[in-house]
């Protein structure tokens, strides 16, 4: 039996109530219509509910991240700058409502890139669970409850490799497809 009193025990206990769920979601075909490589802010169109589905996450108390495969690095299409780019305008555009994303984590890399430095298999590209690793690592997430939003089965297969469950949005309003997910999550 612990000692209630035991300086690592509260240490423990505090660590446990930092603990909290997390939504991950996939970028392209999910928070924003899918366009081929999109990587200007210009380009970028969020998806009907997309915003208000961050924010519920974010009222509800869970984490939010994007873990996104991003070959138009490794392609040379664009560069990890226009990422950050993007994704830094993202969260201002969410700012705006009172949301927020808490981390991005994308993978540049592809086997078949033009690219040298990118050209290479990653554990970090879907449909391996490397970005959603990486992430409940850096933050302190807990497994039960949390979940991914996808539009493919690359997505899901990173989910269920990572040990949380993944769910195939087909479109329509995001905010819409979540609330009950969420639901039967509390």
């Amino acid at each position: 039996m612990q000692n209630p009193a035991d300086p690592g025990h509260v240490g423990s206990q505090l660590a446990d109530r930092r603990r909290r769920p997390a939504v991950f979601f996939d970028r392209d075909g999910v928070l924003n219509v899918d366009k081929d490589y999109v990587h200007r802010i210009d380009d970028f169109e969020w998806m009907e509910g997309a915003r208000e589905a961050v924010k519920l996450c974010n009222d509800l108390g869970y984490y939010v991240f994007v873990v996104t495969n991003q070959s138009g690095v490794a392609r040379g299409y664009f560069s990890v700058d226009d990422i950050h780019r993007l994704h830094d305008w993202m969260n201002s555009e969410l700012g705006a409502i009172g949301a927020h994303i808490d981390d991005f984590q994308y993978c540049p890399y592809h086997e078949e890139g033009t690219v040298e430095a990118y050209r290479r298999a990653s554990d970090r590209r879907k449909p391996a669970p490397g970005m959603i690793l990486d992430c409940m690592k850096a933050w302190p997430v807990r497994a039960e409850g949390s979940l991914l939003v996808g539009d493919n089965a690359r997505d899901i297969e990173a989910a269920v490799a990572a040990g949380i469950p993944g769910h195939l949005f087909r479109g329509g309003d995001l905010a819409a497809f979540l609330r009950p997910l969420l639901a039967a999550r509390s």
